[in-house]
């Protein structure tokens, strides 16, 4: 796949085809995500975690690395992270790309008392609504695939539905459009959305920008515990972590040794 026409491209064009073929009245899914019970409070989990916080993924593929773990359990999974002392879970739900489903996210919640996040391409107001209907406690929302006016919406309608919203970024420009909307929780992935490469320095370099009340999240390029300490050092509260972990021999060990390297 080219530079020009990368993942993120194809990806976008997907999801904002499948909203612009959404007709749902959005009034309705607002008032139901509203009725919904309180959410479990991922940004709270994530303040009042001990050390590094550890938010463990339910993840079944990926576009650059192909199949991961397409058998995966998510409720079983779900619970090995937990008893590895996950802080959070994160769930994909995108189907294509991902191979993830909303039932993987009702599976994994269902099977814990964790907060999770739906891990998902957020391009419309039915993906936040949708998010908290699935039983969701926060959305994320990538800033490289909205524009301001988009972001902002997104972020408002969040929090009028009571889950948190993850504003992922990339660089110093989108942390400053994240702090712009009000962002409580930023994440800094170092896998760049146009080449799908990662940058292991990125989020070290980023970190300074964020201000000391917003919860720091580093995600992409985390292999083990002394990716997860140098993170730590850097002002991260938690770590998004993946691949290493669905990969590994043992989910709880691996989640257990990343909570003791921060």
């Amino acid at each position: 796949m080219s530079a020009a026409a990368t993942y993120l491209d194809a990806i976008l064009e997907d999801h904002r085809d499948q909203a612009a073929a959404d007709h749902r009245p959005i009034e309705d899914l607002v008032r139901s995500a509203r009725a919904m019970d309180p959410a479990r409070g991922f940004g709270a989990a994530l303040r009042a975690a001990t050390g590094l916080g550890v938010i463990s993924e339910v993840k079944r593929r990926s576009p650059s690395k192909g199949a991961l773990a397409l058998d995966l359990d998510p409720a079983a999974l779900a619970e090995r992270y937990e008893a590895g002392g996950a802080t959070c879970l994160s769930v994909l739900t995108d189907e294509r790309w991902f191979g993830g489903s909303a039932a993987d996210l009702v599976a994994a919640r269902a099977a814990v008392g964790l907060p999770v996040l739906r891990k998902d391409f957020t391009v419309g107001p039915h993906d936040v609504c949708d998010a908290r209907l699935m039983g969701a406690d926060c959305v994320l929302l990538i800033a490289a695939a909205l524009d301001d006016t988009e972001l902002a919406s997104l972020h408002d309608l969040a929090v009028e539905i009571g889950i948190d919203a993850l504003v992922e970024v990339h660089d110093e420009a989108e942390v400053d459009r994240a702090l712009a909307v009000g962002a409580t929780l930023i994440g800094v992935n170092q896998r760049d959305l146009v080449t799908f490469e990662v940058d292991t320095e990125r989020a070290v370099r980023v970190a300074p920008c964020i201000p000391d009340d917003v919860v720091r999240v580093a995600e992409s390029g985390i292999r083990g515990p002394a990716d997860a300490a140098r993170l730590a050092d850097a002002g991260y509260h938690a770590v998004l972590v993946g691949e290493s972990l669905v990969t590994s021999g043992d989910p709880a060990e691996a989640v257990a040794a990343l909570r003791s390297a921060g």
